[in-house]
């Protein structure tokens, strides 16, 4: 990751977490919110992009004087990692509460970047964790959430006059054909999904 985060790691299935469905954004979202002078703009982004759209915020706005950051990872065994920087705020004002704001939305598999122009106005403690949390949450309200699946890979292989049936199925389940090997005697497909989806995909009654 880039900088120096405050990393929290704990089992999802031991927090009110893993009562609740967990969801993930389906595309980047923007929001902004102005207090007192000072300008909050929320970036959120999907895990991949955001290590990318961190570096791209800071020259987009080198002139800003805080790129704050907060995210959350699921990591292969069902752990969230969870990371929250002030970026030059005081401590516990901003970071860590654009993080609650993701875990109460039950985010994963996202982050989000707040960058601030500083107004002239000191907000004090309480004024910069309503304004980071405030920004936190109208960029959640302008995204479009949807479930999160763990996407996986599999490879699937069939004969090649059961080639067209694998082929529908794998369509129909909405999956990702990442690699065709043919041999001697049939097809091997490669294909990428959401976990359950792609489990289901076999050609056996």
């Amino acid at each position: 990751m880039s900088g120096i985060f405050t990393l929290l790691i704990h089992d999802s299935f031991c927090c009110p977490f893993a009562r609740m469905t967990p969801f993930t954004i389906s595309a980047p979202a923007t929001a902004d919110l102005d207090e007192k002078g000072s300008r909050f703009i929320g970036h959120l982004v999907p895990w991949s992009q955001f290590d990318s759209k961190l570096t791209s915020l800071r020259v987009e706005h080198r002139k800003a004087s805080h790129h704050v950051t907060a995210f959350r990872h699921m990591l292969p065994d069902n752990r969230i990692e969870e990371g929250a920087r002030d970026d030059g705020e005081p401590a516990g004002t901003s970071g860590m509460p654009a993080l609650k704001v993701l875990i109460g939305a039950s985010l994963v598999d996202a982050g989000i970047i707040i960058v601030r122009y500083f107004g002239g106005t000191k907000l004090g403690a309480g004024g910069l964790a309503r304004a980071y949390a405030g920004t936190a949450l109208r960029t959640i309200e302008a995204a479009t959430l949807v479930p999160w699946h763990r996407i996986v890979a599999r490879t699937v292989s069939c004969r090649f006059e059961d080639m067209s049936s694998l082929e529908q199925l794998i369509s129909t389940a909405g999956l990702t054909v990442v690699s065709r090997d043919y041999t001697d005697t049939g097809v091997s497909i490669g294909i990428e999904g959401p976990e359950d989806a792609v489990a289901l995909v076999s050609l056996e009654n």
